[in-house]
């Protein structure tokens, strides 16, 4: 294990240790009986700093919004990237932000943890069931309700329970209402929420890319670690992919490594502005890509987006709603994809 990953292993440790201390599991979620209108202050806990966890993270903001419209709320996570993803809702007046390297920022990081004794919560809700520090935060805040969002038994029947975006939206319908037939409705989708001068931004970048403006279909070739589909496995799609020249502009958006699986075929694109680039994605017409931050973001920027999976969980992280598709490609091959990009398109 490199340095930085016994940091964060030790990091997670230390966390996990004082959540069992503090947190008890069997009096986890009480009932929830005051009137949604009277609820002020929420607390939404979801301590990291991944684009995808934190895109993730915007269907239960936007439930939190729908049950108490006036309330303002608070979110507590890791890193910067939150402030660019949830810039333009207007309900979220703070951000709390862990830093991303705790044992180099050491002050900073506890007076993060300090500041939620600043705060009277209404309602404290830990966004992920498998968080220790989400439950750690949701513990130490100064809150009259409490959700520490664990599995509920009477809502394993529902096929999507376990997904990472519907899960706290699930239990806490359930909490509220306290009636499974109000729990299973449609779950909000993932948003950026992006501004009309951002996506005639995207509409004027993808015109002056290409000489012919034909309808855009965007990949996104890179993933971490085992997510990474080889230059073998994305050779072989491209040259499917490239039948659609004749009607389709492609586009290759490139992560911040500048690492192409396709070698660099088709024309490219890289921003270090993730809402430049959402908006890019927002004028496409499909988007395609691994299991990755950048396949959350084309979810969230509401194009339609075929999600590849071949380590992850579909279950937990898959992409949902609209024209959107998961595919396992552990159990298809390359002509499988090309017959889901053909009907999307």
């Amino acid at each position: 294990m490199n340095p930085k990953g016994k940091i964060n292993y030790l990091r997670r440790k230390i966390n996990r240790f004082f959540s069992k201390i503090f947190v008890n599991n069997s009096s986890f979620d009480s009932d929830f009986n005051t009137d949604t209108a009277l609820v002020r202050k929420v607390l939404i806990a979801r301590p990291n700093h991944r684009l995808g966890n934190n895109l993730l993270l915007t269907p239960l903001v936007k439930e939190v919004n729908k049950f108490f419209p006036n309330a303002e709320i608070h979110l507590f996570l890791m890193g910067n990237i939150g402030e660019i993803i949830f810039e333009n809702y207007k309900d979220v007046t703070k951000i709390i932000k862990l830093p991303r390297k705790p044992f180099k920022n050491t002050l900073e990081y506890f007076s993060c943890w300090i500041s939620l004794l600043n705060e009277n919560y209404d309602v404290s809700i830990n966004a992920n069931r498998v968080s220790s520090s989400g439950k750690l935060a949701v513990k130490v805040s100064r809150s009259k309700y409490k959700f520490y969002n664990i599995i509920n038994e009477e809502l394993l029947k529902i096929n999507d329970y376990h997904h990472n975006a519907k899960n706290p939206i699930y239990n806490l319908r359930f909490i509220i209402n306290n009636k499974l037939n109000k729990v299973n409705n449609v779950i909000p989708k993932l948003d950026i929420k992006l501004r009309e001068y951002e996506i005639q931004n995207g509409k004027n970048l993808l015109r002056n890319m290409f000489k012919e403006h034909k309808p855009v279909i965007c990949l996104f070739t890179f993933a971490t670690a085992d997510k990474c589909y080889s230059k073998e496995w994305w050779k072989i799609l491209y040259s499917k992919i490239k039948h659609y020249e004749n009607e389709y502009n492609i586009l290759e958006i490139l992560p911040k490594e500048n690492i192409s699986q396709i070698n660099f075929a088709a024309k490219s694109y890289y921003s270090n502005d993730i809402r430049e680039i959402a908006s890019v994605m927002y004028n496409s017409k499909l988007f395609i890509g691994a299991d990755s931050g950048m396949m959350h973001l084309a979810h969230a920027s509401k194009v339609s987006t075929i999600g590849l999976f071949n380590v992850t969980e579909i279950e937990f992280y898959g992409v949902y709603g609209d024209n959107n598709i998961n595919v396992n490609t552990n159990n298809c091959d390359h002509d499988f994809i090309i017959n889901r990009v053909d009907k999307r398109l």
